[in-house]
């Protein structure tokens, strides 16, 4: 379905997998066809087209990466370092966990 529509990004491709899920590839296709212009229409021109909203917990991601994880880890040496206390980076800790 991606050649019928503009997926620029991740947020994009989950938000087409939602759709496909939700209303069927007939269903979008149908509603490419019904948007205006030239080129491929936006995802968020379809979902206007076929009357949905696509709920934003279904589009984002449950699960932290490891690079999230590795880069929060980089980033709390740095506060511990910088603010020369671990007890600031200690509670962060329980914050972003």
């Amino acid at each position: 379905m991606e050649h019928l529509v503009r997926v620029y990004n991740e947020k994009d491709r989950l938000t087409l997998e939602w759709l496909r899920r939700h209303v069927g590839d007939a269903a979008i296709a149908k509603a490419v066809e019904q948007c205006a212009g030239s080129g491929k229409p936006y995802l968020s021109a379809v979902c206007r087209r076929l009357g949905v909203r696509v709920p934003e917990s279904s589009v984002t991601r449950q699960t932290s990466s490891p690079i999230a994880e590795r880069s929060l880890a980089a980033i709390r040496g740095i506060l511990a370092t910088r603010s020369g206390s671990a007890k600031l980076v200690s509670a962060c800790q329980g914050t972003f966990s």
